[in-house]
């Protein structure tokens, strides 16, 4: 049954089953809005040292204005953190941190641009927006996988990148106009594609969400090259940081190697709830020693559980042409999702989303990026895998949170995450053009 009828049928007289559930279904949505808004506020009241994260890098901001090395926390104050960001950020945050109003009002702050994220993220079923998607958007930018939980907490920079992303997605995923011609919308995906990629500048390690553009319902030869200007736009941010900055960049590369005795350094396998950090645990369960071995198990779980499934289940879909049709599989996946731009589209957020959660370095605040994907492909699921998601992915996480049980440490995040990809995975497996189907209605 399509969500367009279970929605009709929340607010309908009806008392047939469909009906009822439906209203179970909105007072579920309901009762997680209570408990994701109830542990928000419940971190809000609480007499903690938040923002660590906001406060090293305004400290590295302040630094590097008086001519220290940010990349020495000895030059930092009151810290013992690392800056972990390209030389280049340092001007560029620099706004930010003047004047001190986001070190003193950064939990508002960021509270409305999250908020912000949830009501600009792009829709892919229809051009016209329902109110009720917008409020699942919102819903879960603030509560998927507690990730703005701990943005909110820490005062990470990833607020930033959450905002940049949503803008960037805004621009890629823009659904076909009638009679709108093609070269001003391709601009904008440019534009999209550009600023992905400065996005993942910030934290490197994302940097094959990039790959996800090629799923876009475009011709081949547009699809590389938005794939060339989002990695040139990766890369650029380094150029830069290594010509205009380069005393700075050396100390960069420094820390971001550990090679600074006596500090924090940014380590692939420190605590965080990744695939990585769970295969190192299983080894040494298994007493098994080496990082050779660590990254093969890596490889091999981040391939079984998440990268595989996908793309048998993309390449299913495409094997579902007529034969007469011929061609590689590759020019059959072309094909299939130029006739059904929606779907590409979901694939394309669905890839974003298998290849994030796939990262070596995958931080709880990270989550709240991972949020955001999650966000876009939840509002078109039909009633049952949308119950799924709600109580999988923002329902338990935020009893776990209220209960205060800590996630720091534990692969709870990660499970969560993993169990909310394959929903959404089973569901494109058992209703591929189903976006397309609803987009035909009027």
């Amino acid at each position: 049954m399509s969500d367009v009828t279970d929605a009709a049928r929340w607010l309908g007289p009806s008392a047939d089953p469909a009906a009822r559930r439906g209203t179970w279904l909105a007072c579920l949505i309901a009762l997680t809005a209570l408990f994701v808004l109830g542990n928000i506020a419940n971190y809000a009241r609480l007499d903690l040292n938040y923002g660590w994260d906001l406060h090293v890098n305004c400290a590295a901001v302040d630094a590097h204005a008086k001519g220290l090395d940010p990349y020495f926390v000895r030059n930092l104050k009151v810290t013992t953190l690392s800056y972990p960001y390209l030389p280049v950020t340092l001007d560029v945050f620099r706004p930010l941190c003047t004047g001190g109003f986001l070190a003193g009002h950064y939990m508002g702050v960021y509270l409305v641009l999250a908020v912000l994220c949830g009501l600009l993220l792009p829709g892919l079923r229809r051009t016209r927006t329902r109110a009720r998607d917008v409020a699942l958007q919102v819903l879960c930018a603030l509560g998927a996988f507690v990730g703005f939980e701990w943005v909110h907490v820490s005062g990470n920079f990833a607020i930033l990148s959450g905002v940049l992303t949503t803008i960037a997605l805004m621009l890629l995923l823009r659904a076909p106009a009638g009679g709108a011609p093609e070269n001003p919308s391709f601009a904008l995906r440019l534009a999209g594609a550009a600023l992905l990629g400065l996005v993942t500048s910030f934290k490197l390690v994302f940097f094959p969400v990039l790959v996800a553009l090629y799923f876009l319902p475009l011709p081949r030869r547009r699809k590389l090259m938005l794939t060339a200007v989002a990695a040139f736009s990766f890369v650029l941010p380094i150029l830069i940081s290594r010509m205009l900055y380069p005393d700075l960049f050396a100390s960069w590369l420094l820390a971001i190697a550990g090679r600074i005795p006596n500090q924090h350094a940014v380590n692939l396998v420190e605590v965080n709830p990744s695939l990585l950090l769970l295969a190192q645990s299983l080894m040494d369960h298994a007493g098994i020693e080496g990082r050779p071995a660590v990254l093969a198990t890596y490889a091999l779980a981040a391939l079984a559980l998440v990268l595989v499934p996908f793309a048998l289940s993309v390449l299913r879909v495409a094997a579902d042409r007529p034969v007469r049709e011929g061609g590689s599989r590759l020019l059959q996946l072309d094909r299939w999702l130029m006739d059904h731009p929606r779907a590409a589209m979901r694939i394309t957020v669905l890839a974003m989303f298998a290849l994030y959660l796939s990262s070596p370095r995958l931080k709880e605040y990270a989550f709240f990026e991972l949020a955001l994907y999650a966000a876009i492909l939840v509002v078109d699921l039909p009633a049952r895998a949308l119950a799924a998601v709600l109580t999988v992915g923002l329902l338990i996480p935020a009893l776990i949170s209220l209960a205060g049980t800590a996630f720091e440490g534990t692969f709870i995040l990660l499970i969560v995450a993993l169990m909310c990809f394959w929903i959404l995975l089973q569901d494109f497996r058992a209703e591929p053009k189903r976006l397309e189907m609803e987009g035909a209605q009027p």
